[in-house]
């Protein structure tokens, strides 16, 4: 029978296995492109198999207990399914901002205030970075289209079908502050509809209509360095700078919000929080915004806007090249947050940015680096790679989204880094050399830096000879020098060739024709493999149906078609319950995963959350990579000490990929002896 395309159920349901299971999930999040788990175990994780997962670019273990998942565009839809397996539904986890307030516990002494800090800034931003994303796709569509003539963009007066085509990503920017504000407040637990009213009455027809009011006076305002409009309100002069598109005021504004609004919170009764809470807060924050946060946070990012100015101004060639070479080591620690947010307040300000060019030649190295193990997977023919390469490439050239290849690829293998900062301090020289004399590369729009932005940048050609310069100068060195060491590129092979085999494997069956009759005897073949029909108990004991085991994740099936044994004796050899490869070995003892040579997976299982002890009560016999025939022993099992820590002791062999074959059958008698038939095989 042939294999089916694994559905994006099965495809979380065999990453949540692989990440040992849900008992072993202490919390689960996501950001753009990765899935997030902090771990009971990490040991527990089973990177291969993970990445053998059709939806997994690479799994990077981050040191202690946390794991990432590099999954792409598609994470939260992954991230859902998983959330939405049976055998989560019961789980005990801790939030991902409670874990993060753990490791924050834990860091004293280490600057735990600054980690707070950019995990603030990097939380306000994540979640809109899809809009973000699909704003400057629009802006570089509507660029295209200016550069090709068609319509002019930058007139005063514009059609109105093309003046709601600048609603369409006007409406982000301009709006940013209130999602950034609402964000923050999420961030900070309290109510984020709170710090977004208060930023969403600076937008109000009323507010922005004080600039017009007879009472208003229009003065250079040494605060802000440019010309602002000034009313009187409550006895006290307000100033009416633009606020659409700042990212400072929101963000100091809902740091302020949350202390006010957990005061008040402790000040009043429970019973009343929902409306006395939120009112008294917007009562005490829209007025303190509009009269001291809003113009100091308004300069603040206007001085400092003007000072990078300045240094782009004055020391190009340090800037342009400074930026693309700081952005591969801030951008996995997430600290590239702030840079991010002085791009939208040099636009709001200034009316350009000029940090987003030299960013480009660090994103086009890092595309170029991506580029060049791609064609080595091709060349290769490393299938893996091949996928995780591809994918993170289409999501670098045509949405200008790095994570993909930094997180899939380039921490992976270390040849990569040193290799990929060539590329970007090329490009940035490129800039340096080429853009000084027109003040850099400027763009008057945040956008992603991609292939389908270019035309917002000007000079455009100096922009795409620095880009260019800086993808294939990655792509080069690192095409011709490799991104794997030795070791890494025979196990690339190595994984090719079992690729090519079981390829040939799978196909000899269908594609075998009838034997035409032969003049004399031919020479009989060595035999094939014979069909797995049977998978055999691995032990003595009472059965155990797959709907009764204690275990959610076996007992729904998720993990295939199963069959518990309770084991009879306190101490008991578990044996292998088919012929083939030992293909997974738990370190802690307590699961064994066995292929045959038909294809049949099979796991056994000793106990249940047996994870838990650490291999204590366990001796494990059978290695992985090893040929093992049915009844040869998988471990030594001291079933007493596990039942004496309180844990289940059941056996469970399951066929883990059930549901490619025609069907698996139960055959377990009540109490079945070492060796007896539980499982029938039908391919």
């Amino acid at each position: 029978m042939a294999k089916t395309k694994a559905s994006l159920q099965e495809q979380a349901a065999d990453i949540l296995a692989g990440i040992g299971g849900p008992d072993n999930v202490v919390s689960m999040s996501h950001c753009a492109t990765r899935l997030r788990f902090e771990l009971a175990d990490a040991s527990a994780a089973d990177k291969e198999r993970l990445e053998a997962n059709p939806k997994v670019m690479g799994a990077v273990p981050q040191g202690g207990s946390h794991y990432q998942v590099i999954i792409g565009g598609d994470v939260a839809n992954v991230y859902n399914e998983i959330k939405a397996l049976p055998e989560m539904r019961g789980a005990k986890q801790l939030s991902d901002a409670d874990v993060k307030a753990q490791n924050r516990a834990k860091a004293k002494g280490k600057v735990p205030w600054l980690d707070a800090f950019f995990e603030y800034l990097s939380d306000s931003f994540r979640p809109i970075l899809g809009v973000l994303l699909g704003a400057s796709l629009v802006i570089a569509a509507a660029a295209v289209i200016d550069a090709l003539g068609l319509v002019d963009f930058r007139a005063e007066v514009k059609t109105p079908t093309w003046q709601f085509v600048d609603a369409m990503w006007r409406s982000v920017f301009y709006f940013l502050p209130v999602m950034v504000a609402y964000n923050a407040g999420k961030k900070l637990r309290i109510d984020g509809w709170v710090p977004a009213a208060v930023m969403f009455a600076l937008f109000t027809p009323e507010f922005t209509g004080l600039a017009e009011h007879p009472d208003a006076i229009v003065s250079q305002n040494a605060l802000l360095g440019s010309e602002v409009a000034r009313v009187t309100v409550f006895g006290a002069p307000m100033l009416l700078p633009e606020y659409g598109g700042n990212v400072f005021v929101p963000l100091i504004m809902a740091a302020i919000a949350a202390l006010v609004y957990k005061g008040f919170q402790k000040l009043i009764p429970s019973a009343v929080h929902m409306v006395f809470v939120p009112f008294l807060t917007l009562l005490v924050m829209i007025p303190f915004t509009a009269l001291v946060i809003g113009p100091l946070g308004y300069a603040l990012g206007a001085w400092i806007g003007v000072g990078l100015a300045w240094l782009n101004g004055n020391a190009p060639f340090v800037f342009a090249i400074l930026i693309p070479m700081l952005y591969p080591f801030l951008v996995p620690l997430g600290l590239h947050w702030p840079l991010n947010a002085l791009m939208l307040v040099n636009i709001q300000t200034l009316g350009y940015d000029f940090i987003q060019g030299p960013m480009g030649a660090w994103n086009f190295a890092c595309f170029g680096a991506t580029a060049a193990v791609f064609a080595i997977s091709l060349r290769d023919k490393d299938p893996l790679m091949r996928q995780t390469a591809g994918s993170a490439l289409a999501a670098g050239l045509f949405g200008g989204i790095s994570e993909p290849s930094l997180y899939g690829i380039h921490l992976r293998f270390k040849r990569i880094y040193p290799r990929m900062l060539v590329g970007c301090f090329a490009g940035g020289l490129t800039i340096a050399i080429l853009g000084t004399p027109f003040g850099g590369v400027q763009t008057s729009a945040f956008v992603f830096t991609s292939l389908l932005t270019i035309p917002v940048f000007s000079p455009a050609w100096v922009y795409v000879i620095a880009i260019a310069v800086a993808f294939f100068t990655a792509f080069t060195i690192i095409f011709i020098t490799d991104y794997r060491t030795p070791e890494e590129k025979a196990e690339a092979l190595a994984r090719r060739a079992a690729a090519e085999e079981e390829a040939q494997a799978e196909a000899e069956p269908e594609t075998a024709a009838e034997p035409e009759p032969a003049a004399e005897p031919a020479p009989v073949p060595a035999a094939a493999p014979a069909a797995t029909k049977e998978v055999l108990a691995p032990l003595a004991g009472a059965s155990v149906a797959m709907d009764k085991l204690a275990d959610a994740a076996f007992a729904s099936g998720t993990l295939g078609h199963a069959v518990g044994i309770t084991p009879q004796a306190d101490h008991a050899t578990v044996v292998a319950p088919v012929d083939g490869k030992v293909i997974s070995v738990a370190k802690t003892g307590h699961a064994y995963g066995i292929k045959t040579a038909d294809g049949v997976e099979v796991l056994v299982h000793i106990g249940i959350d047996t994870v838990k002890l650490k291999g204590e009560g366990f001796a494990p016999v059978a290695e992985k990579k090893q040929q093992i025939r049915a009844g040869e022993p998988l471990a030594e099992v001291d079933f007493a000490s596990i039942i004496d820590a309180g844990v289940d002791p059941t056996v469970i062999t399951t066929v883990v990929n059930s549901k490619t074959l025609a069907a698996v059958d139960d055959l377990a008698a009540d109490t079945v002896a070492e060796g007896q038939p539980i499982l029938g095989v039908t391919k």
